[in-house]
């Protein structure tokens, strides 16, 4: 059961969260070097919660992340999309990919998608990216996709104690990069 838009993208199939995608998620949610800069691995029953947050975000706020499928095998690969739970800084737009699919270019892929889908249908006027500041990857990411350092932010609860750095840009920077 579809609970959301379907987003096909070159290699992606974006969609919100099903059940079927829980066992990779778990798995993805297992693996230490995946969530370092995620929270930290999580037990399968954590990863549950972790993923129904997902999946009910649809529900409660009308989006969330989607799940990430790889088009040539139906697998899934990982998460992205907007996000914006209680007490968040600001409107994000995250990414996350499996250990086995980083560095192939599926998060620029899906986030591009995500930050057109922001835009486009949910009307926002800007983008943002918390990043924690040693994960480079994920801030090269985001200045390739045109955001710049906006400053610090302070997640809410359970991560309070964890400062992350604000990327973000706006409709008209993010419109101009086409035009």
């Amino acid at each position: 059961m579809l609970n959301g838009p379907l987003i096909v993208t070159e290699r992606l199939i974006l969609r919100p969260p099903a059940a079927e995608d829980f066992e990779a998620a778990a798995a993805f949610h297992a693996d230490a070097e995946t969530m370092r800069f995620l929270g930290g691995a999580k037990e399968r029953s954590e990863a549950w919660r972790a993923w129904c947050t997902l999946a009910g975000s649809w529900h409660i706020e009308g989006f969330g992340m989607f799940s990430m499928i790889e088009r040539a095998s139906g697998r899934w690969i990982g998460r992205t999309g907007p996000w914006q739970p209680a007490d968040w800084p600001v409107a994000e737009v995250g990414w996350a990919v499996a250990k086995d699919f980083a560095g192939k270019g599926f998060a620029q892929e899906a986030a591009v998608a995500s930050i057109d889908y922001a835009f486009d249908q949910l009307g926002w006027n800007a983008v943002h990216h918390l990043i924690d500041p040693e994960n480079t990857a994920s801030i090269a990411l985001a200045e390739r996709l045109g955001s710049q350092r906006m400053g610090s932010a302070r997640m809410p609860a359970p991560f309070a104690d964890k400062e992350v750095d604000c990327y973000g840009q706006s409709r008209e920077t993010w419109q101009a990069r086409t035009a």
